[in-house]
């Protein structure tokens, strides 16, 4: 029988998943959000604080785990993202260890920001607010009721580039509010439009894919050309799926009529970038993802998981499968 384990936690952890970690192991609760400032281990300075605790399973959201880290004797890893990109698979597969995701996690927070996202961008929320603290209710001797005219959504086509956990979170959201949707996905046969029906067809596009060489840059100057004038671009996924050079030029030209983003290329847009220029367009920080729910979430995920492993059994969301044999 394997002692009790010791658990190495720096993700945020929370909810009844984490009622099920304290039965399986003794947490070492040290989460990277409870830190004054950004803390991301690199893969030695896991190591050793693994070593120091003796720990025998991690669970990390950003911290790295390479080389290192698998020189230490540890039954799992488990990475708290959907995709587990802070983690060597090849030297976890290598030294032995199953390594846990928890994909889906933050399929309904990221549906609702692009939600939100929709909604500020063609209704004119931030402005409207700013006008309001300002007391410019007359700004250019105007009402609000010109200034802020605007289509509804309802009735409006809205096309959807990736139909993975958040497509499919987004696109019942998109129907409740009366919207039509079309999807473009090669990978989900639910998904049956072309790329190209999705640009020259919709009203809103919402890109919801992954980053892979299939993706990087697939919308640019060519994409943008092929979609309505005034089209609404909306990207709650990441930045290098889309061209911000060309979405600059098309948001100047008028061909896009609206945006809404939430992640920038480094993280960190400049205030300066010619984005901040533009009363249409609005940004959020990459926080899609950051609510309670999402932390509950992928704790219950991992925890199943790794109940799963303890009694010998497959976990279901196990990236390297060929080491358990």
């Amino acid at each position: 029988m394997e002692p009790r384990a010791t658990a190495l936690v720096t993700a945020a952890v929370r909810g009844p998943g984490l009622e099920l970690l304290h039965e399986l192991a003794d947490l070492v609760l040290d989460s990277w959000l409870d830190q004054p400032t950004l803390r991301i281990l690199s893969d030695e300075q896991l190591a050793e604080r693994v070593a120091a605790e003796g720990a025998t399973v991690v669970i990390v959201e950003t911290d790295n785990c390479g080389p290192a880290l698998f020189e230490q004797p540890l039954r799992a890893v488990a990475s708290t993202r959907g995709d587990p990109t802070n983690v060597n698979i090849a030297a976890a597969t290598a030294a032995g260890v199953p390594v846990l995701r928890a994909p889906g996690r933050n399929a309904d927070a990221v549906a609702e920001i692009t939600v939100a996202l929709l909604f500020a961008a063609t209704r004119g929320v931030i402005g409207a607010d700013a006008d309001v603290r300002a007391g410019d209710f007359y700004k250019d001797g105007t009402i609000p009721y010109q200034r802020f005219r605007a289509w509804e959504l309802a009735g409006k086509t809205v096309g959807l580039v990736g139909l993975g956990a958040v497509g499919r979170a987004f696109r019942w959201r998109a129907r409740g509010l009366g919207m039509n949707v079309i999807a473009y996905d090669p990978y989900a046969p639910d998904a049956t439009s072309t790329l190209d029906e999705v640009l020259e067809r919709s009203d809103v596009i919402s890109i919801h894919a992954p980053v892979t060489d299939e993706t990087s840059g697939m919308i640019g100057t060519a994409e943008f050309a092929q979609m309505k004038d005034g089209v609404v671009f909306i990207n709650s996924a990441r930045a290098k799926i889309h061209d911000t050079d060309a979405l600059v030029d098309a948001l100047a030209s008028g061909k896009v009529g609206a945006a809404g983003l939430d992640h920038f290329e480094g993280e960190i847009l400049d205030p300066a970038h010619p984005l901040t220029t533009f009363q249409n367009v609005v940004l959020t920080p990459h926080i899609g993802g950051a609510t309670y729910d999402t932390e509950a979430n992928h704790t219950a995920i991992i925890a199943e998981d790794l109940c799963r492993l303890f009694a010998g059994a497959r976990p279901l969301h196990i990236v390297n499968p060929e080491v358990l044999s």
